[in-house]
């Protein structure tokens, strides 16, 4: 973000950056002196070559971000999840596969060594379907553990 104020609004133009914590996000502010707003991702695209990019990192990592005018200039902010990427997705799309894999009753009613069971099952099952595409079992559950444990950390 700094090198977009130096680009934008100009070397030696006092800028500040403000962080906050709010209920599993840390929100990062940018307030100058500038009252330019900054394009919209079309505008800068049809411009140049660069495309925004900074805009375009903040949109695409941000839950939310945008801009506004201040009393003395403008504030650009975003706010970035601090739970791990996509785990509620994931865990979202585990619960749907597992409801899909035990019809009969909701993972919520199963004992948690049924669930274990179901969950086996599951995963042994990919991985045979994995394998029958030509796929590498071994070396996917080696990434998928990975994963989870990246995510987890």
């Amino acid at each position: 973000m700094g090198a977009n104020v130096i680009k934008h609004v100009g070397r030696d133009v006092a800028a500040s950056l403000v962080l906050e914590l709010r209920e599993g996000r840390v929100r990062l502010e940018v307030h100058d002196r500038s009252r330019v707003m900054p394009a919209s991702l079309v505008e800068v695209c049809a411009e140049n070559d660069e495309c925004g990019r900074g805009l375009h990192l903040i949109a695409a990592m941000a839950c939310d971000w945008g801009s506004a005018r201040t009393a003395t200039g403008k504030v650009v902010w975003c706010e970035l999840s601090l739970k791990p990427a996509g785990h509620e997705e994931r865990v979202g799309r585990a619960a749907a596969a597992l409801s899909a894999y035990c019809q009969s009753s909701s993972t919520s009613e199963l004992d948690p060594a049924a669930l274990d069971e179901t969950v086996t099952d599951v995963i042994t099952d990919l991985l045979h379907w994995l394998s029958v595409q030509g796929g590498d079992p071994e070396g996917a559950l080696g990434r998928a553990q990975m994963h989870y444990e990246a995510e987890a950390a």
